[in-house]
């Protein structure tokens, strides 16, 4: 099973929006983003690079900016409406604006009656720090549902986002305070790669994920991350159980990075975990 664990869900077709997504809608996810150029795809499309890739399932990200900026870039409706439609191809998780005053509420029927699958949190974009005190119900009812998290971590590409709500310490105390949370630190927060190795080494709850391409193409710059940023056997020796791939499509290259990984020079069980097997274990907890 080989699973793509970080693609955004907002430009995507989605039957909620009874034809084409309205343009007005469009534009407003291209500017949060700073996607300007990236239209409403079709999910055959998404299918076809997918397969193309070898990638058997995409855990879809949506991301709520409601008190933010008004809007949301996919919510919660559309992601579940898209697993339902295609259930053997994308796994759903659910966003909520933690400043929302209703944001439990909302996060409990987006696991109860949407059936997402985690939480996905921007502290750049949605600014926050992890361990603002709004947070903790949504730590709790994770937990409570047995359900993961995933964090937008390092530098984000996004306009008006600032890295210090997203460098990896921050996360340190939620991964002390909580470690029955499964977070994901996602971008190997990026720059701060060894800070997230440091991480990975200490809380067995902690994983990321590889969804980062800033400079070079896949190939150098896995190699320059993940082989000279942190030492070449860091991942194969220590942190293997704990990498999850992803691509952040349609930010970054998909197929190019998948490939990328697939020709490092780790074993071809440590690339197993990475393309899927940690993937699993992150989602279901060992269920």
């Amino acid at each position: 099973m080989v699973i793509d664990m970080h693609v955004l869900s907002g430009f995507m077709e989605n039957r909620l929006f009874n034809g084409p997504m309205p343009e007005e809608e469009l534009t407003y996810r291209q500017n949060v983003t700073g996607l300007y150029k990236t239209d409403e795809g079709t999910v055959e499309g998404e299918l076809v690079m997918m397969d193309f890739a070898g990638i058997d399932k995409a855990v879809l990200h949506p991301l709520d900016l409601t008190t933010i900026s008004g809007g949301t870039v996919g919510t919660n409706e559309e992601c579940a409406a898209l697993v339902e439609d295609y259930p053997e191809r994308f796994i759903g998780l659910a966003s909520v604006d933690p400043h929302r005053k209703d944001a439990a509420e909302v996060l409990e029927k987006a696991f109860t009656d949407l059936g997402l699958s985690g939480l996905k949190l921007h502290p750049s974009q949605q600014r926050f720090y992890p361990t603002d005190p709004e947070l903790k119900p949504l730590y709790e009812m994770c937990l409570k549902y047995n359900k993961p998290v995933v964090f937008h971590s390092g530098m984000s590409a996004a306009p008006n986002t600032l890295v210090k709500y997203s460098h990896p310490l921050n996360f340190e105390e939620i991964a002390l305070q909580y470690p029955d949370l499964r977070m994901c630190l996602a971008h190997f927060g990026w720059p701060w790669v060894r800070e997230v190795a440091m991480l990975l080494l200490k809380y067995r709850n902690v994983y990321t994920d590889t969804a980062m391409l800033y400079f070079d193409n896949p190939k150098e710059f896995y190699a320059q991350t993940l082989g000279v940023d942190i030492g070449p056997y860091w991942i194969e020796r220590s942190l293997r159980h704990q990498v999850m791939f992803g691509s952040e499509e349609p930010r970054l290259e998909q197929i190019r990075m998948i490939r990328a990984i697939r020709e490092m020079d780790l074993r071809e069980s440590t690339k197993d975990l990475i393309l899927g097997g940690n993937a699993l274990e992150f989602l279901n907890g060992g269920d």
